[in-house]
């Protein structure tokens, strides 16, 4: 089948590849580079970079909504454009101009999730599952109907990073199996349900900020969702942290000291404050039960375990946030 694709980050590579092995990729769409890093250099798009390397049709159009930003798509005459992540909204031009429509690989499962952040949302949330949809493309906000979707379980190990892994390689996966039944005419596309919507807005800088009044639970899933980004972080005597890795714990036992730290027995703890470190882990008190910070990072250092983290700052009596 003759595809063009649409698509911006890493999350989009193994969809490309996956095309590319199977089907005749005969353009890509990707958004313009963007100044990134310290220096602020343009930087080319993981997509970009693919499609150089595989010596693909690339266009960059600063938007679709003209003539002039169609014009590459239009020239390849793809029987149906797959978007993943792209970045840019699609108007009716385009989304009539496919014979086959336009599908997208969403990283949920419709239509809870809908919108920007949807593999972040579902950890914060506690979600037990997650997934990914194949969705024939409309004009509104992730509403088109759903040709395919493949279910995954949501593990206490995973991260926004390993999650978004393990859900790009099956979306590349079932977006090959849903091609092949519209190619053949065997699926057939079921609208979404009109219950169970969610949204799930664009991750903000400020979320990564924890509030240690919030339960260890909800602080530990804030941790795991916001690495890689924007990563989860807290003051301590001023300074910024970041927290990279963190685990619940049980309640430590106040009538015994933790290692490095004074007996706690008689000491009423805030949200915040460090009760000492056990083994390799930090222990945090929060609004409700304690957190095991295991892995941080401060300003311009690199990541350390919380052990030795404590060999260069006396944890016992200080309060983070």
């Amino acid at each position: 089948m003759r595809v063009a694709f649409a698509g911006t980050p890493e999350f989009a590579l193994p969809a490309l590849a996956a095309l590319c092995d199977h089907h005749d990729v005969v353009g890509v769409l990707t958004q313009p580079d963007r100044p990134k890093g310290r220096g602020q250099q343009l930087t080319a798009s993981a997509v970009k970079r693919a499609a150089l390397e595989r010596r693909l049709p690339l266009a960059q159009p600063q938007t679709l909504k003209n003539a002039a930003g169609r014009e590459a798509l239009e020239s390849w005459a793809p029987e149906v454009l797959v978007v993943v992540a792209y970045g840019l909204i699609l108007p009716r031009e385009v989304l009539a101009l496919p014979p086959r429509g336009c599908l997208n690989i969403h990283a949920s499962l419709l239509p809870r999730w809908r919108g920007a952040a949807p593999i972040q949302r579902a950890i914060l949330t506690g979600d037990a599952e997650t997934g990914v949809s194949i969705m024939q493309m409309e004009a509104g906000l992730d509403t088109g109907p759903v040709l395919l979707e493949r279910r995954l379980a949501i593990a206490a190990r995973h991260t926004g990073a390993s999650l978004s892994d393990e859900l790009a390689r099956l979306g590349a996966a079932t977006l090959l199996e849903a091609l092949e039944g519209v190619g053949s005419g065997t699926l057939t596309p079921r609208p979404q349900a009109a219950e169970g919507v969610t949204y799930a807005a664009k991750i903000d800088r400020a979320e990564a900020r924890i509030d240690w009044a919030r339960g260890a639970d909800e602080i530990e899933r804030r941790v795991r969702a916001f690495n890689p980004w924007p990563v989860a972080e807290t003051t301590l005597g001023g300074e910024l942290l970041k927290v990279l890795a963190a685990h619940v714990e049980p309640d430590p036992d106040l009538s015994r000291s933790t290692d490095k730290s004074p007996d706690l027995g008689a000491k009423i703890f805030d949200p915040g404050s460090i009760l000492g470190l056990r083994g390799d882990s930090i222990l945090v008190r929060c609004g409700q039960g304690t957190l095991g910070i295991s892995m941080l990072q401060r300003p311009g250092r690199r990541p350390v375990s919380a052990k030795d983290f404590s060999h260069s700052v006396s944890l016992a009596g200080l309060r983070l946030g």
